[in-house]
């Protein structure tokens, strides 16, 4: 099945995108995910980031599990994209918190 990415054509753009034929994005189970768990000091002048990368998920549940692995190292952070960021040195715990969710931590 092809995919359109672009068109020239007004009549066409607007009939696609009143089409809805754009697919809402789901959750993948835990258990299907590998994530990989690694401190990163590259361009942050220093500090250490722990960043947890290789979710499927949706943003509303990306930032919602960023929210509570920040509560567990008790530190700050961010979700971008399918990774969180937290800040400082915390693989040890974010990777038994993973673990504990059911996710395939690497």
């Amino acid at each position: 099945m092809a995919k359109l990415v672009w068109t020239s054509d007004p009549e066409e753009a607007k009939r696609l995108r009143e089409g809805g034929e754009m697919r809402e994005s789901a959750d993948v189970a835990p258990a299907k995910q590998t994530i990989r768990v690694v401190v990163d000091r590259k361009r942050r002048a220093g500090k250490s980031v722990t960043v947890a990368s290789g979710f499927e998920l949706t943003v509303e549940t990306l930032t919602a599990l960023a929210t509570a692995l920040k509560k567990r190292c008790g530190s700050g952070g961010t979700a971008r994209g399918s990774e969180i960021e937290i800040q400082g040195d915390h693989v040890a715990s974010l990777a038994g918190e993973l673990k504990k969710r059911g996710y395939r931590v690497k």
